[in-house]
């Protein structure tokens, strides 16, 4: 069986709280991936998947081990990576470009888990030049960075704390996706990428940009919404954060550029992983055939097709369809 063989890596706290808010216990987590795995093998849109454990558990327990909502959700990632391969393929941190953003503290995760378990990752968007890096660029590094913290079961089943400080944000990041394009990404970000968002808290929010903030809020879930808290200081964030987790820069111990190089090392060791995904999930797109223009979503929903090689324009995301 090889892979297929399961030892179950959770620690005891991780097991207690898969079992009290996901409702995964040995029986249920074995029969729910021998169905799994049997509805990919029989599934005709599905060319190549992974089948190993860590990431078919990634998508039940995202869903609470609904079998048929973690079908449709693996079906929509493996068609949403496919479809807009320029950001959600080739997910290689040793790209320049990818480089320059994770050495300036763009996107990276601190190395220690908070009092709950989870991994607490620090975006810091004012750190992307809107005038040297692309769109697509930005949905690549949330790719490898997100990919990689995925991979982890604790973080599976404890989920992720997310801090973003907007220093730095102002109109032109707002250029860089269409008003439809930020839509679908929002959407996706919710729906398709099977991670568990317990909190996320902003600071800094230039009065500039808040009526995006404002225009996003409304579309994300009543649930998520409820976990989104704007500051107006770093001080409001500690009442919420542990600030010895933090950055050095954000009231913690250890210096940011310490934190950055540890998440390299971390990124480097998930890399030969990530760039085999993309031979390992694979669907016949040609199955998804009839309108160019839907998204991945509607594609999957509707029968419809992505338009992979007809919505991108070379370099860019300027016609992505992700709704």
């Amino acid at each position: 069986m090889g892979e297929l063989e399961y030892i179950c890596p959770l620690t005891k706290e991780a097991i207690k709280i898969a079992k009290e808010e996901l409702r995964e216990d040995d029986d249920i987590r074995k029969q729910a991936l021998e169905m799994m795995r049997n509805w990919i093998i029989n599934n005709p849109r599905i060319l190549s998947c992974r089948m190993d454990a860590s990431f078919l558990l990634r998508f039940l327990r995202f869903k609470k081990f609904s079998i048929p909502m973690a079908q449709e959700t693996m079906e929509r990632y493996i068609l949403l990576r496919q479809c807009y391969e320029l950001g959600f393929r080739k997910l290689d941190m040793r790209l320049p470009a990818m480089q320059e953003l994770l050495m300036k503290g763009y996107l990276f995760a601190v190395p220690k888990r908070d009092s709950h378990g989870r991994r607490i990752i620090i975006a810091r968007p004012g750190q992307f030049d809107p005038h040297k890096y692309i769109n697509a660029d930005m949905c690549r590094i949330h790719g490898i960075v997100y990919e990689t913290l995925m991979e982890d079961e604790e973080n599976q089943v404890k989920g992720f704390v997310h801090f973003n400080d907007g220093v730095g944000v102002s109109f032109p990041h707002l250029t860089l996706f269409t008003p439809k394009e930020a839509v679908r990404i929002t959407k996706n970000g919710e729906r398709t990428l099977p991670m568990r968002h317990k909190e996320v808290h902003v600071i800094n929010v230039h009065p500039s940009v808040k009526y995006a903030l404002d225009f996003g809020m409304r579309l994300i879930s009543d649930k998520i919404k409820k976990r989104v808290k704007i500051h107006s200081d770093i001080g409001e964030v500690h009442k919420y954060v542990d600030k010895t987790l933090l950055p050095k820069e954000y009231g913690g111990d250890m210096p940011m550029s310490e934190m950055i190089d540890l998440f390299m090392k971390e990124l480097e060791t998930s890399h030969p992983r990530l760039l085999a995904n993309d031979e390992d999930l694979k669907v016949h797109a040609e199955m998804y055939s009839e309108s160019a223009r839907v998204g991945a979503v509607s594609a999957l929903r509707n029968g419809g097709s992505c338009g992979p090689h007809n919505d991108i324009l070379t370099g860019s995301f300027r016609k992505l369809q992700v709704d």
